[in-house]
């Protein structure tokens, strides 16, 4: 969520009144926003998304809310030692968290262990242990509409009588000590971005009980029971999946409709798959979740009867389709036999939900014809895509202020609710004074950026000098590898002819690795190797600096995105499902270097291609080069810059106290490298000269800019929610601006319709 006042004043209109009157007490705004901790409650991309996605439900008048896990500790707070990355745990309550408010009353117990009784009244789930799920609200404010909902998450407490109940404990202390064992379920964040947790303990399950409750609630705020008949169930309540991880929410709804309201699984069947959705994040497969049956079989012993249950009838109804086709249903179970017998939890998901999407174009199409296709073979209509995108108050208005003002004296304010009005910024793309109105903002912001370089990691950078970003998390998918050949290149360019014209180039890279990740922390290991050589060569001088930006994160993203010149969105080719970087850069006036994956696809195609760098393979030619086989070797013989540069990094040049320092990552790249970063380095290298030269026609680069943020309406996060509210929940959002708490509601009161709470 990263840090919320400024975006609070900005939603509510207070900024300005705010900024005075903390200046009449004599202190600085931006010094009291610098104090306020990030909230990272997620790893990346699919966590921010989410953030966005509650603000722009917000605005579009939803009666939404966002339900997560209370992490006591977040994403870690990533340290550079002597160039290698060493994890601080992220305390971001240590000093409290004032937009939180711990709802005790709707308070839940969530079951684990236990065992299952079958008798004439139904099943029973008995001898469980309870651990109680105490939820905190923080009101997510929509942009200046009085809208206010509310992101819910949930920490783990255990009850007062935990593990005392057992008269036979005689140590008190120990049984008190233990309270942690429960309590450890909301402990800490797992940093592994694409990467399956096996395991990871589903608390979620208390969302399922709160939507229950309010939905069988008459009356608003009540915790009666009213409502005993769920037919209309799915019409008053949708619940999106973020990516599988709470996959288990569908077991969970059918436990509590089978076994404790008692309906007929049918029916129970027939509301749980109108309720749930399924959102995909990621075509990798160690991404894919796969939960061990033993780990479920102990802990959630009911759940995983209900989930063979569920894949029972699932494997009937494909058999009655498909006769004697044994290899689909083995392709098409949820269950995967085979060394330890485990859970498909997208399979699940696919199963339990009526519409399933992916998150951009492409990604949706791989997701249909390859990760999903038997799935998809069976019910068509049930695959759709939602293309991602970022709410624009949080990255322009906030981070931006200066262009958004420049947008704003164009075109009018009316842009920040409906970004597809920046279209009409296509008049000015040959206005002289603009022009120089763009390149002066995005001067200002480089100044500002270098300023806090300067400040905080005590280099000079050349604020003139292009600013070539590439921040996300570190992965070998998204071949920050690749940008490291390149800037060792363009060293050995300099090197070999220093009195050669160079566009000078500031290279800044930034992103966690997961903690157990070792190739991503080598990468992290061998860039800041370079950047010692690089940044201490006196024939390079200012012509090229790199910099590692250390623990990247929400706030930092505030400040690097309006300061970048070139955004680097560099993935294989049907890798990235969408990503959301390249369309926040594309907002704040960078331009874009990439290959045609995820959301740069969209990209190209809203802003023409020919204001895009994009280089390098299709997915088709990867399909095709993966047929063929990738030989990484034959291009490292063919192409004597990619030569130097492996030689250099084998030989120890960047590591001349451990030569061998980087022998597994040079291993990689030759022998078991899946994302084939030499395939793409000479395409990307000549794709670079290109923007260098570009770069030079200040003139021509900024024209550029402007057609790229003219065509970047598109990628708003409303015009996402829209597209889910209307094709997945079946609500209407709505553009009513509730009167402000000071004037009487009752007018109001009779004419608002009931909708779906999603």
């Amino acid at each position: 969520m990263g840090r919320t006042l400024q975006n609070t004043m900005i939603n509510l209109g207070l900024q300005n009144a705010c900024d005075e009157a903390v200046y009449q007490l004599g202190l600085d705004m931006e010094e009291l926003e610098e104090i306020e901790e990030d909230a990272g409650l997620g790893n990346g991309g699919l966590g921010r998304l989410a953030a966005c996605f509650l603000d722009s439900m917000a605005t579009l008048g939803l009666a939404a809310y966002g339900y997560g896990i209370r992490y006591e500790y977040g994403i870690f707070n990533q340290k550079i030692r002597d160039g290698w990355q060493v994890e601080e745990a992220d305390d971001w309550l240590r000093h409290g968290n004032p937009w939180e408010k711990a709802r005790p009353e709707y308070m839940l117990p969530v079951h684990f262990y236990g065992r299952v009784e079958h008798g004439a009244t139904g099943t029973k789930w008995v001898d469980t242990q309870v651990v109680l799920a105490l939820p905190y609200d923080t009101p997510v404010p929509g942009y200046m509409n009085n809208t206010v909902n509310t992101m819910r998450l949930w920490s783990a407490r255990a009850p007062n009588d935990f593990n005392l109940r057992d008269f036979n404990v005689g140590d008190y202390i120990q049984a008190v000590l233990d309270r942690n064992l429960a309590e450890n379920i909301s402990r800490v964040l797992y940093p592994n971005d694409n990467v399956s947790r096996d395991g990871g303990v589903p608390v979620l399950e208390t969302a399922k009980g709160d939507i229950i409750r309010r939905f069988k609630a008459s009356k608003f705020g009540s915790t009666e029971s009213v409502r005993t008949v769920f037919d209309s169930f799915p019409d008053q309540v949708a619940i999106q999946l973020n990516d599988t991880h709470p996959a288990m929410a569908i077991p969970e709804l059918m436990r509590i409709f089978v076994d404790m309201e008692k309906l007929p699984w049918n029916k129970a069947w027939d509301i749980t798959k109108r309720t749930f959705a399924y959102t995909n994040h990621t075509v990798l497969p160690e991404a894919l979740e796969r939960w061990p049956v033993d780990l479920v079989e102990k802990l959630l012993p009911r759940h995983l009867q209900i989930i063979y249950e569920i894949n029972q009838r699932h494997l009937d109804h494909i058999a009655s389709l498909f006769p004697n086709d044994v290899d689909r249903l083995r392709r098409m179970s949820l269950i995967e036999e085979g060394g330890t017998k485990r859970i498909n939890m997208a399979h699940l998901c696919i199963v339990g939900s009526h519409a399933v999407n992916g998150v951009a174009k492409i990604h949706s199409e791989i997701v249909k014809t390859q990760v999903f296709k038997d799935f998809a073979a069976l019910e068509p209509e049930k695959f759709q895509n939602k293309t991602n995108g970022i709410t624009p108050r949080r990255w322009l208005l906030l981070c931006n202020p200066g262009l958004a003002e420049l947008i704003a004296e164009k075109i009018g304010e009316d842009y920040v609710r409906d970004l597809s009005q920046l279209g009409k910024l296509h008049e000015f793309v040959d206005d002289d004074v603009f022009i120089r109105e763009v390149a002066k903002v995005k001067q200002e912001n480089k100044v500002k950026f270098a300023l806090y370089l300067e400040k905080e990691y005590k280099v000079k950078v050349n604020p003139s000098s292009m600013f070539d970003v590439h921040v996300k998390r570190i992965h070998e998918y998204k071949r920050q590898l690749m940008n490291c050949l390149h800037i060792i290149t363009m060293y050995n360019r300099i090197k070999r002819d220093p009195a050669k014209l160079f566009v000078p180039r500031t290279v800044i890279i930034g992103g966690k690795a997961a903690p157990g990740y070792h190739m991503a922390k080598m990468i992290i290991k061998l860039i800041n190797a370079v950047a010692q050589v690089v940044n201490n060569d006196p024939v390079v001088g200012s012509k090229l600096k790199v910099i590692f930006l250390e623990n990247y994160r929400v706030s930092l993203a505030e400040k690097v995105i309006p300061a970048t010149d070139l955004s680097e969105q560099i993935s294989t080719a049907g890798t990235e499902a969408s990503g959301t970087g390249n369309m926040k850069f594309m907002l704040n006036g960078a331009l874009t270097i990439g290959t045609m994956d995820g959301a740069n696809v969209e990209m190209a195609e809203e802003a023409g291609e020919e204001n895009l760098f994009i280089f390098g393979m299709r997915v088709e030619d990867v399909t095709e080069l993966d047929r063929e086989g990738y030989n990484a070797q034959e291009y490292y013989d063919r192409l004597p810059e990619l030569k130097q540069a492996i030689d250099q990094i084998s030989s120890g040049f960047f590591s001349p106290k451990e030569p061998d320092l980087f022998k597994d990552v040079v291993n990689m790249l030759f022998y078991h490298d899946r994302f084939k970063v030499f395939a793409d380095y000479e395409a990307y290298v000549r794709c670079q000269e290109k923007v260098s030269e570009l770069y030079l026609n200040s003139k021509a680069w900024t024209k550029m800019v402007i057609r790229n943020i003219a065509a970047a309406g598109k990628f708003s996060s409303d015009r996402t929610i829209k597209e889910y509210a209307r094709d997945i929940w079946h609500v209407e959002p709505s553009d009513l601006k509730i009167p402000p708490p000071n004037q009487p509601r009752d007018a109001v009161e009779d004419k608002t319709p009931n909708g779906t709470a999603a």
